[in-house]
């Protein structure tokens, strides 16, 4: 499962042309949900219950050896995930014509979160509270961070599109404007408003602890059949909570909102429970081998695309009279004049996806496997 989240984020994050996306395969707007608003939240819901596991071994004591490694993973993918963004600065910089001191110096108008940004804070604190909290009290906090986002969002105006929301208010005051997220409003204007901000990492980390609490019930279950049936039954009452709930709170993946949590963690664990099925009872293995060389090196792959995006994105090669990137010579004259622009766009994506997996196929038959 982790390792079709991770193809799924780079599968939807580099699309052949950005005009030219099928609906399933963008993120909804604002309020609602569309298929490629589920890839982030079952990355988060497997983190979370791979975490229960790699905690095991220090018995989910607060050790100096546990703290140590759970604080260095969390401040290592967040220097990692600021690189990345990092590095896309530098080569759009360096392909407008600037100098490489010019390009790497962009520290001004650095985004400081993000995606991997997310996942560390995320991970971060949902382990913490993993070892330094009595288990039966998860749940406590998990419904505690869920309320009470869902009541930051009420009284500080959270749910309109705005710099005025207290999402927008709360990350530009302690990041700085020129370090956010520059979205754009339904209307078509731009805004200074993280999607990926400091107050909605609460209920990211609530996702994350709730994944945890899968994990100890996946880990003490070992019949396949029982750990299916309570896998469905509990992924269903939290999905059918969070689309009743969405007519107070609207299911929003930008907002993170404290529905889309609910919804998206029943899917994911739905949605693990039909693998297990298909893979554990069934012994249908063979299709799922694929997506091996993702699941066993997600961050090192997914690092890799980001990279080659940014690089395919801004390298240009001579072309006719001029020159072109070599993701626009590879959509716009090898796939786009044939496939067509919105097959073309998904085609571009699928070839892109099997790059970043013969890189991961690469490292997963050397036994290379890189964790932090």
């Amino acid at each position: 499962m982790r390792g079709i989240t991770i193809a799924g984020m780079i599968l939807v994050n580099d699309p052949g042309s950005w005009t030219y996306v099928y609906p399933p395969l963008r993120h909804e707007v604002w309020h609602g949900l569309t298929p490629t608003d589920l890839v982030f939240p079952f990355f988060m819901v497997i983190m979370g219950i791979s975490t229960f596991i790699s905690l095991r071994k220090f018995n989910f004591q607060p050790t100096g050896s546990a703290i140590w490694k759970i604080i260095k993973r969390m401040v290592l993918i967040f220097v990692i995930g600021m690189a990345l963004g990092w590095f896309g600065q530098l080569t759009r910089g360096l392909a407008n014509g600037e100098t490489i001191g010019t390009a790497a110096t962009h520290f001004d108008t650095l985004r400081i979160l993000g995606v991997l940004q997310r996942l560390a804070l995320a991970y971060g604190f949902a382990a913490l509270i993993a070892v330094l909290v009595t288990h039966k009290y998860i749940v406590w906090i998990i419904v505690s961070l869920l309320v009470g986002y869902f009541l930051i969002l009420v009284f500080g105006n959270g749910f309109e599109i705005s710099e005025q929301n207290i999402l927008s208010v709360v990350d530009r005051a302690i990041l700085g404007r020129n370090h956010v997220y520059q979205d754009t409003t339904p209307e078509g204007q731009k805004i200074a408003f993280e999607i990926l901000g400091l107050l909605s990492t609460l209920p990211a980390i609530a996702q994350v602890l709730i994944g945890f609490l899968f994990g100890k019930l996946i880990v003490e279950t070992k019949d396949n059949h029982s750990k299916v049936e309570k896998l469905l039954i509990w992924g269903t009452i939290l999905a059918f909570a969070g689309l009743l709930l969405q007519y107070g709170c609207p299911i929003n993946k930008k907002l993170w909102s404290s529905t889309y949590v609910l919804v998206s963690t029943g899917f994911a664990i739905q949605f693990l429970a039909l693998l297990i099925w298909i893979i554990d009872i069934n012994k249908k293995q063979k299709w799922s081998r694929f997506f091996h060389a993702f699941g066993v090196n997600p961050l090192i792959v997914y690092v890799f695309a980001g990279v080659l995006a940014n690089l395919f994105g801004n390298i240009r090669i001579p072309y006719s009279d001029g020159s072109i990137s070599i993701k626009g010579y590879i959509y716009s004259v090898l796939i786009q004049p044939w496939a067509g622009n919105y097959f073309g766009s998904l085609l571009y994506a699928l070839v892109f996806v099997t790059i970043c997996w013969a890189f991961g196929y690469i490292l997963y038959k050397k036994n290379i496997y890189i964790k932090l």
